[in-house]
C-alpha cells in the first residue's frame, strides 16, 4: 500500500485474529476493497466500469458453467444441445440469454472503461502496467468471445470460424499450417468445436487471474482521478468502503436493470438471425459478419482492397486489424503531455470526440455489407484511427497549451462547490 495514512486492519474477535495470523485473507480483502484502501475523493461514475466488468465476468462464468453441463461439443449435436438448453432445461432459456447478452454488456462496460482511460490518460506513469494488463484482458476477452460464438454451431458460427481462422492463411509460409493447427483440420468440424469449447471454458478463469494482477497493479500507485493530479495527503482521499462501495452498488443496480431489460424484452436484438439456422458447409450466408463488438476491427480488416507492391491486400488487412489493437500498448509512450486529464486539455478533448465518432463509424461500416460507399468510408476512418495515435496525439502533446491545473484534488473539489481550500 502506497498510502501511509491508510487504516490498518486490526481484528478484534479471537477467531478473526487466529485466521489473520495464519491466512491473512480478511486483511487482504480489507486492504483491497475496504476502509483500508484510500481512494481519491473526486471519482465520478466513469470509475464504476471496472467493478461492472468484474460483475459481468462473474455472470459469464456462472451461466457458462451451467450451460456447459448440457452442451455437446460435436458437430452432429452441438446445435441441438443449445436448443435443448433453451427448450427442455429448467431456466435454460434464462441462462442462455443471460450468457449471450452478458457478453455484449461485458464488452460495453469494457469499451467505456477503455475510453474513460483514454480521456483521463490513465495509461500514463506510474500506471502503465495497469493499462497494459487491461489490454491483455481485452485480448483474452476477444479470443473467448470469438470461440464462444462458434459453439452454437449456427450458420454464422460456422462461417465466422471459417473466415476468421482463414485470416491466418494470409500469413506467408506459416499461415496455412497455423490455420490447420487451429481448426484441427482443413475446415471447422469436431476438432475445432472441441478445442474452442475447451478454451472458451478455460479462458474466463485466465481472465479472472489477470484481473487480480490488474487490481494489484492498480493498488500500488492508487486510482487515477478526473483532475489527473496525484494524491497529496489524507485530505484528498476517502476510504473505498463505504463511499465507493455505495457508488459502485448504485452503478451495479443500473447495470442489472439494463441487462434484465435486454434478457427479458430483447434477447436476440444484439444477435444475428442466421445463427438460428444450423450450420451448413454447402450454404454460404449472403453477408458474413461477426458479433457487433468486433465490427470496428472487421471494418479495418476489410478496408484494404488492393495489393501494395508484393504484399497482398488480405495480409495488409490482417496486419492492420491486429495493429489497431497492439497500437494501444504503446500509448503510454506516444502521448508525452505532462497533463493527464482531458478536462484541462482543450485541443485533446476535441480530437478525443472525433476519435469516438471515428470508432462508431468503423463499427457501423463493419456491420454493413462489403460494398460502396461503406468500403471507402472504412478506408478513410481506418486511416484516421491510426493517424490519431501515431501523428495527432504526439503533435497535440508538443503544441497544446493546457489549462491551469488545481493545486490538489481537495482544491478542485472545493472549487467545484464554490469553496476555497484552507
Amino acid at each position: 500500500m502506497s498510502f501511509p495514512w491508510a487504516n490498518e486492519y486490526t481484528p478484534k474477535a479471537p477467531l478473526m485474529q487466529w485466521i489473520d495470523a495464519r491466512l491473512p485473507l480478511p486483511r487482504f480483502v480489507y486492504n483491497a476493497v475496504g476502509a483500508g484502501y484510500p481512494v481519491p475523493r473526486n471519482l465520478n461514475f466513469f470509475w464504476n466500469f471496472g467493478v461492472l466488468s468484474g460483475l459481468a465476468l462473474m455472470i459469464q462464468i456462472v451461466t457458462g458453467i451451467v450451460m456447459a453441463m448440457h452442451y455437446g461439443a460435436n458437430e452432429l449435436v452441438a446445435f441441438g444441445t443449445v436448443e435443448h438448453v433453451m427448450r427442455d432445461v429448467n431456466g435454460g432459456w434464462l441462462m442462455r440469454y443471460a450468457h449471450a447478452n452478458g457478453a455484449s454488456f461485458f464488452f460495453i462496460v469494457v469499451y467505456l472503461h477503455i475510453f474513460r482511460g483514454l480521456y483521463y490518460s490513465s495509461y500514463k506513469a506510474p500506471r502503465e502496467m495497469v493499462w497494459l494488463l487491461g489490454l491483455v484482458i481485452f485480448l483474452l476477452m476477444m479470443a473467448t468471445a470469438f470461440m464462444g460464438y462458434v459453439l452454437p454451431w449456427g450458420q454464422m458460427s460456422y462461417w465466422g470460424a471459417k473466415v476468421i481462422t482463414g485470416l491466418f492463411g494470409a500469413i506467408p509460409v506459416v499461415g496455412e499450417p497455423i490455420q490447420t493447427w487451429l481448426l484441427g483440420g482443413f475446415a471447422p468440424g469436431n476438432a475445432a468445436l472441441n478445442r474452442f469449447f475447451s478454451l472458451h471454458y478455460l479462458l474466463p478463469f485466465v481472465i479472472a487471474g489477470v484481473i487480480i494482477l490488474h487490481i494489484w497493479a492498480l493498488h500500488i500507485p492508487g486510482s487515477s482521478n478526473p483532475t489527473g493530479v496525484e494524491v497529496k495527503g489524507p485530505q484528498d482521499t476517502v476510504p473505498f468502503h463505504p463511499y465507493y462501495t455505495a457508488k459502485d452498488g448504485f452503478g451495479a443496480g443500473i447495470f442489472f436493470i439494463l441487462l434484465a431489460i435486454a434478457v427479458y424484452f430483447g434477447p436476440n436484438f444484439l444477435g444475428h438471425p442466421d445463427n438460428y439456422i444450423e450450420a451448413n458447409p454447402l450454404s454460404t450466408p449472403a453477408h458474413i459478419v461477426p458479433e457487433w463488438y468486433f465490427w470496428p476491427f472487421y471494418a479495418i480488416l476489410r478496408a484494404f482492397t488492393f495489393d501494395f507492391f508484393f504484399i497482398p491486400a488480405k495480409l495488409l488487412g490482417v496486419l492492420a486489424m491486429f495493429a489497431s489493437i497492439l497500437l494501444l500498448f504503446f500509448l503510454p509512450w506516444l502521448d508525452n503531455s505532462p497533463v493527464r486529464s482531458g478536462n484541462y486539455r482543450p485541443m485533446f478533448k476535441k480530437f478525443f470526440w472525433i476519435l469516438i465518432a471515428d470508432v462508431l463509424v468503423l463499427g457501423y461500416c463493419g456491420g454493413a455489407p462489403a460494398e460502396e460507399p461503406f468500403v471507402m468510408i472504412s478506408q478513410v476512418a481506418s486511416a484516421y484511427y491510426f493517424a490519431h495515435f501515431l501523428i495527432i496525439l504526439p503533435l497535440i502533446a508538443a503544441f497544446e497549451k493546457p489549462l491551469p491545473l488545481p493545486g490538489s484534488i481537495t482544491e478542485a473539489v472545493l472549487a467545484k462547490h464554490g469553496q476555497a481550500a484552507e
